[in-house]
C-alpha cells in the first residue's frame, strides 16, 4: 500500500474556512472567535426553524423563523396585554405587568409540559420578568421597554460593526448553517451580499431604536407599546424573507 503524500489536499471535506487539518480530520489549531460565533449563530438559526435545505420555500422558512402560530402568540400576547391593560387602567401598574409576565409564564409551562423546545418561551419569560421588575422598581411604566431598547442598540451595533469589519454576522450564521463555515469570505459575491444583509439588519434594529427611544423619553407608554408591536414581527418577517431569497440565490439547491 502506497503512502498518501502529506501535502495532498483533502477534497472530500467541504471548505470551512479553517486552517489546515491533519489526515485524522482534527484541526491543528483551536477554533477562532469567528468560528465559535458562527457556530453559535448557525445553531440558533437552526433552532429557530431555519433548516439547511436551500430548496425550502420562503414561506416555510419565514413561518419557521417566527415559530408558527405558537411563536407569534408568545411574541405578541404578553406585550399586547400590557398595552391594553395599561391603557384601560394605568393603576395599579402591577396589574398590567403581572398579566404580561403571567402569559409568558403560561407559554413556558405549556412548552415544558409538551416537551417541546422551550428556549423561545423561556427567553420571553426572562425578558418580560426583567422588564417588569425594572418598571416596578422605578414606578415608571415606560421602563418596561428599556430591555428592548438596549437589545436593539446592541444588536444594531453588532450587525453593522461586524459587516463593516468584513465578518457579517449573517454570513457567519449562514456559513455554518449550510456547512461552509467561513469559506464564504473567499467569494466576493457572497461577501458583498452578506455585507449588505448585515447592514440591512442593523438598520432595522436602529430604526426601531430611533422611533421608540423618543417615545420612551417623553413617557408615551401606550404609543411606545403599540409601535413596538408594529415594528416587531411585521418588519422581522419581510427581512427574513429577503435574507432567505438572497441565500437561495447564493447557494443553489444541491450545491
Amino acid at each position: 500500500m502506497t503512502d498518501v503524500p502529506a501535502d495532498r489536499p483533502d477534497t472530500d471535506r467541504p471548505d470551512t474556512g479553517r486552517p489546515d487539518e491533519d489526515r485524522t480530520g482534527e484541526s491543528n489549531e483551536e477554533p477562532t472567535a469567528a468560528e465559535l460565533i458562527g457556530a453559535a449563530l448557525g445553531g440558533a438559526a437552526r433552532r429557530a426553524g431555519l433548516g439547511a435545505e436551500t430548496g425550502a420555500s420562503t414561506q416555510h422558512v419565514v413561518w419557521g423563523a417566527m415559530g408558527g402560530w405558537r411563536g407569534i402568540l408568545e411574541s405578541v400576547l404578553p406585550s399586547l396585554a400590557f398595552v391594553v391593560l395599561f391603557t384601560i387602567r394605568p393603576e395599579p401598574l402591577v396589574l398590567s405587568l403581572g398579566v404580561s409576565v403571567g402569559l409568558a409564564a403560561v407559554f413556558t409551562v405549556v412548552r415544558l409540559l409538551q416537551k417541546s423546545p422551550p428556549s423561545a418561551a423561556i427567553g420571553g419569560l426572562v425578558a418580560a420578568g426583567a422588564a417588569a421588575l425594572l418598571a416596578l422598581w422605578t414606578g415608571n411604566a415606560a421602563d418596561n421597554f428599556v430591555p428592548g431598547l438596549i437589545t436593539n442598540a446592541l444588536y444594531g451595533t453588532a450587525m453593522i460593526v461586524a459587516a463593516l469589519a468584513g465578518w457579517s454576522l449573517i454570513g457567519l450564521a449562514v456559513g455554518f448553517l449550510l456547512g461552509e463555515g467561513t469559506g464564504w469570505r473567499a467569494d466576493r459575491r457572497k461577501r458583498r451580499a452578506f455585507f449588505w444583509l448585515g447592514i440591512a439588519w442593523g438598520v432595522l434594529f436602529f430604526l426601531r431604536l430611533g422611533v421608540q427611544l423618543p417615545l420612551y423619553l417623553t413617557d408615551q407608554v401606550t404609543l411606545l407599546g403599540t409601535l413596538k408591536l408594529v415594528m416587531g414581527l411585521p418588519l422581522f418577517a419581510p427581512l427574513v424573507a429577503v435574507t432567505w431569497l438572497v441565500v437561495r440565490a447564493l447557494y443553489p439547491r444541491g450545491e
